[in-house]
């Protein structure tokens, strides 16, 4: 692919991916929907549904994008990594870099405010066992596309975790023989856009040190000076 060509225009990819959001009550992954019925019977009060972005789509030139709603983090409260351990490094992250403003609370009535940026997920239903299969990633894609195609402001964006980083780089036609994902990594998206590689800000990747807050900090020290 020539990589100086319109790889996020606006106008390039088919009518059927211009969605930004699927309703909350998706149901294209019987998988998901199946464990979102359960979900909700032992928790009626929970949000369980499909969670929409998080930002403000006018003015965002980052976009971030996670694996899914946690559990007891998204899949509960409706608001993009909030309410578990994920949420609290990611907020925590954004906050120190100028990204956001007001105090992450947990909850998605916390008055928090993205700056510059929109947060996501690769699939937008909470999978089983936290682990979206090949298919249903392939399926929530048109969504992801969505969101890019949405920001028109877009210089960056930020994939967290391999699964993301993916499907980042199937949404915008590039190989992923060629672009592969490590921890810090940046790629040359074309027409002005670049990948920025992270480890998931999971439970599991904080508390075995595979991911630490510093590792964490370079990774959005490198964003701030390339939208600087």
């Amino acid at each position: 692919m020539n990589l100086s060509g319109p790889i996020l225009d606006h106008h390039s990819m088919p009518a059927a991916h211009s969605h930004i959001d699927p309703p909350a009550g998706c149901r294209l992954c019987a998988r998901l929907v199946e464990f979102r019925k359960k979900c909700a019977i032992a928790e009626p009060n929970w949000f369980n549904g499909a969670v929409p972005s998080f930002g403000d789509s006018h003015t965002a030139r980052v976009l971030i994008v996670g694996l899914a709603p946690g559990l007891q983090g998204a899949n509960k409260t409706g608001r993009a990594f909030t309410g578990d351990q994920s949420g609290e490094l990611l907020f925590a992250t954004l906050r120190e870099f100028g990204f956001l403003e007001g105090t992450y609370g947990g909850h998605s009535k916390d008055g928090l405010h993205l700056i510059d940026t929109m947060i996501t997920n690769a699939v937008r239903c909470v999978p089983p066992a936290n682990r979206p299969t090949a298919a249903e990633v392939n399926t929530c894609r048109q969504f992801l596309v969505g969101s890019m195609q949405s920001l028109s402001h877009l210089q960056i964006v930020v994939a967290l975790g391999r699964v993301a980083h993916d499907s980042i780089v199937t949404a915008v036609g590039l190989r992923k023989s060629g672009n592969k994902f490590a921890h810090g990594a940046r790629h040359e998206l074309g027409n002005g856009h670049v990948l920025f590689d992270s480890y998931h800000c999971s439970r599991y990747n904080i508390n075995t040190g595979r991911l630490t807050t510093s590792m964490f900090h370079d990774v959005f020290r490198a964003v701030r000076t390339e939208l600087d």
